[in-house]
C-alpha cells in the first residue's frame, strides 16, 4: 500500500494521474454535468458574468443588470474568479475555436485543474500531519472525498471550489513554515485571496490567523512565521482592493463582499501581526501583550467603524424571502435539517469528519499533539462546528478529515507489515471503507429503502427533484423575442445562460425586489399577480412541472398563479405557446 517517496514530485505525480483518472471517466460518461446542470445556479451564472466581462462591461461593474427588477442589482461575487476563466475562454477563441467550444474548454479545464491542485495540497498536508509516508492513503482519500463533493466537477465553475483550494492551501503552507521560510508569507496571501474571493471562508481565514498569533506568543522561534503570514494576508488584501474596487468605492462598506470593510480588518490585522512579530521583546508575556492589544485594536475599529456587519449575515433578510428561499436552500441548513430530511448527505458530509475528529481525540488521550496535527485538528474542528450550522461548512471538514484519516491508515498497515495477522488485514479493510464517504452514502441509502420513508418536505429530496437544467429545456424559450420572464428562481440562472431574456427571480440574496415580485406574482391571485407583471414588463411566464420550488409555492398559495399553472388552468390574460405543452419547460405568453 505505500509508495517508496514522499516528497512533492511524487505527490505531484499521484495528483495529476488521480486527476487524469477521474477525467477520463467523465469523458467517457459523456460530461454528465454539462449535459445537466441541475440546481447549479452559481456555475450558469458565473458563465454569464464571464460572458458580460468579455462583452464589454466594465471590471469594477459586477451588476447583473438581466435578472431582478429594473435595472438589476449588484452581485457579491469576485472578478479574481472570472479572470482565470475569461482567459481560458480567449486562449481558446485565439485559437479559432468557436464561442461555445471555447466556454466548454473553460468549464472543463478550469475545474479539472482545481481538482488536481487540491489533491496535491491534501496529500502534502496529509504528509505533514502524519509525519510519515502516507501517500496512498492521502491520494485515494482526497481523490474520492472531492470527488463526492461535486464541486470539482466539469461545468462547476462558481467559487467554492477556489475556496477549498486556498484554505487547504493555506492550512499545508502554515505547517510547512518551519522548515521551508516562504510558506508562512505564502498561506497569508492563501487566506488573503480566498477572504476576497467570498465571504463563506471568514471562519478559516480568522483560525488561522489566530493560529499563526497563538504559535508566536507561545514559541519565539515562530516570530518568522506570524511575520510572513501578517505580510502576505495584508498584502494581498491591500493588492486586490485596488485592484476589484474603483476607487470611488473605497469607502462603501459590503458586509457580504469584499470590500473596504474586510479590506480594513485584513490590513490592521495583517500589518499589525507582522509589526508586532518583528518589534516585540523576546518574552512570552510581551508576546502576549502585543497579540492582545492587536486584538482589541482590530475589534475597536470594527465596532466604531462597521458595526452593521457584526449582525447575522442574515439578520435584514426580508422574511417571505427567508421562508420561501433560504430555508429550502441545500446549502445553508443545518445539520438536524439534513439529518431529518436528507439522510444520504448527512451521511456523506458528517460521519468522515466525525470519525477523523475522535480519531485525534483518541491521539490526544494517548500522547500529545504535534504542532501539525494541532492546526489541522481546529481547523476541522472550526469547519465541523460551521457544518452544524450550515451544511456548506462540510465542504471543508470532509477535505480536512484526509488527513487523520490517512493517518490512520498507515498506522494499521505499517502494523500489519510488522506483524501480519487476518485481524489486522481485517482493520486495513475497515478502515479503508469506513474513511470513504461512497461507503457512508451507500449505508445511508440503505437503511432509507428499509425503513421506505419518504421525503417529508417538498424540496427535501433533490435527487428526485427535477430543475430543468438541460440546455435543451430552454430551447423555445430562447427563441422568442427577448423580454422579462417570469419564473421561479431556480429557472433564473438558466434563463439568462441559455436565453437572451431578462429573469426576473433569481436565488441571490441581493435580488430582493425581483424575487418578491416573483413571489407576490405566483403566490397572489391572478389579478393581483397581474399587477405585478404589468408593473415589471413582464411578456413570458415559464413554468417547470417537476421544479419544486414551484411545486412549494403552489401548495403554500393553492389560489395563486402558480398553482392554477400547475393545474393547467391560466387566467384569461395568459395564453400557453402550444409548442411548449407537455414539455419540460411550459410558456405562457402575457396577452
Amino acid at each position: 500500500m505505500t509508495v517508496q517517496g514522499t516528497g512533492w514530485k511524487n505527490d505531484l505525480l499521484l495528483a495529476l494521474s488521480a486527476t487524469l483518472v477521474v477525467l477520463a471517466i467523465n469523458a467517457v460518461s459523456g460530461f454528465p454535468t454539462l449535459a445537466d446542470y441541475g440546481a447549479d445556479n452559481d456555475s450558469m451564472l458565473r458563465l454569464v458574468e464571464v460572458r458580460d466581462l468579455l462583452g464589454g462591461q466594465s471590471w469594477f461593474d459586477l451588476h447583473q443588470y438581466r435578472m431582478g427588477t429594473s435595472g438589476g442589482f449588484v452581485m457579491h461575487w469576485s472578478r479574481l474568479v472570472d479572470t482565470p476563466l475569461a482567459l481560458i475562454i480567449m486562449a481558446f477563441d485565439a485559437l479559432g475555436a468557436g464561442t461555445a467550444t471555447a466556454e466548454r474548454a473553460a468549464q472543463i479545464i478550469w475545474p479539472t485543474l482545481l481538482y488536481g491542485l487540491t489533491i496535491f495540497v491534501l496529500m502534502r498536508a496529509s504528509q505533514r500531519f502524519a509525519a510519515t509516508n502516507v501517500a496512498m492513503p492521502a491520494v485515494i482519500l482526497s481523490t474520492a472525498a472531492l470527488f463526492f463533493l461535486v464541486i470539482y466537477s466539469p461545468g462547476v465553475i462558481d467559487h467554492h471550489n477556489v475556496q477549498l483550494l486556498l484554505t487547504a492551501a493555506s492550512l499545508w503552507l502554515l505547517m510547512e513554515a518551519p522548515s521551508w521560510r516562504p510558506a508562512a508569507l505564502l498561506s497569508g496571501i492563501c487566506a488573503g485571496l480566498t477572504l476576497a474571493v467570498g465571504m463563506e471562508t471568514a471562519p478559516y481565514v480568522a483560525v488561522l490567523g489566530i493560529c499563526a498569533a497563538v504559535l508566536f506568543i507561545l514559541d519565539d522561534r515562530e516570530r518568522i512565521t506570524a511575520r510572513g503570514f501578517g505580510l502576505g494576508f495584508a498584502g494581498i488584501a491591500s493588492l486586490v482592493f485596488v485592484a476589484t474596487i474603483r476607487p470611488a468605492d473605497w469607502g462603501v462598506a459590503q458586509c457580504d463582499a469584499f470590500s473596504s470593510f474586510q479590506f480594513a480588518v485584513a490590513a490592521l490585522s495583517g500589518f499589525g501581526l507582522a509589526i508586532a512579530a518583528t518589534l516585540t521583546a523576546s518574552t512570552t508575556r510581551a508576546r502576549l501583550v502585543s497579540m492582545l492589544a492587536l486584538t482589541a485594536a482590530v475589534a475597536a475599529a470594527v465596532t466604531a467603524f462597521f458595526p452593521q456587519c457584526l449582525a447575522s449575515p442574515y439578520a435584514g433578510m426580508d422574511e417571505r424571502i427567508r421562508t420561501y428561499w433560504l430555508a429550502d436552500v441545500v446549502e445553508a441548513q443545518p445539520f438536524w435539517s439534513v439529518a431529518i430530511h436528507q439522510p444520504k448527505l448527512m451521511a456523506t458530509r458528517y460521519v468522515t469528519p466525525f470519525i477523523a475528529i475522535l480519531l485525534i481525540g483518541f491521539q490526544l488521550r494517548s500522547r500529545g499533539l504535534r504542532r501539525e496535527e494541532i492546526l489541522a485538528a481546529v481547523l476541522l474542528l472550526v469547519a465541523f462546528g460551521v457544518s452544524l450550522w450550515q451544511v456548506r461548512g462540510s465542504t471543508f471538514s470532509v477535505a480536512f478529515a484526509v488527513l487523520p484519516l490517512s493517518a490512520w491508515i498507515a498506522k494499521i498497515r505499517l502494523r500489519a507489515d510488522a506483524a501480519p495477522s487476518w485481524r489486522l488485514s481485517t482493520g486495513i479493510v475497515m478502515a479503508w471503507l469506513v474513511s470513504l464517504n461512497a461507503t457512508w452514502a451507500g449505508v445511508a441509502v440503505a437503511a432509507q429503502s428499509m425503513v421506505q420513508k419518504a421525503p417529508q418536505r417538498i424540496n427535501s429530496d433533490p435527487d428526485h427533484a427535477v430543475t430543468c437544467g438541460k440546455p435543451g429545456d430552454f430551447r423555445d424559450l430562447a427563441a422568442m423575442p427577448s423580454t422579462t420572464v417570469l419564473a421561479s428562481s431556480n429557472l433564473g440562472s438558466g434563463i439568462l445562460m441559455f436565453t437572451g431574456h431578462r429573469a426576473l427571480a433569481g436565488p441571490y440574496h441581493r435580488n430582493v425586489g425581483g424575487n418578491l415580485a416573483m413571489l407576490d406574482a405566483f403566490m397572489g391571485a391572478p389579478d393581483a399577480a397581474r399587477a405585478v407583471i404589468e408593473r415589471e414588463h413582464v411578456g413570458l411566464i415559464a413554468i417547470c412541472r417537476g421544479n419544486t420550488e414551484e411545486i412549494s409555492l403552489g401548495l403554500d398559495a393553492p389560489d395563486g398563479l402558480a398553482a392554477a399553472l400547475l393545474r393547467s388552468a391560466p387566467p384569461t390574460w395568459l395564453e400557453l405557446d402550444q409548442s411548449t405543452a407537455g414539455k419540460p419547460i411550459e410558456i405562457y405568453k402575457v396577452r
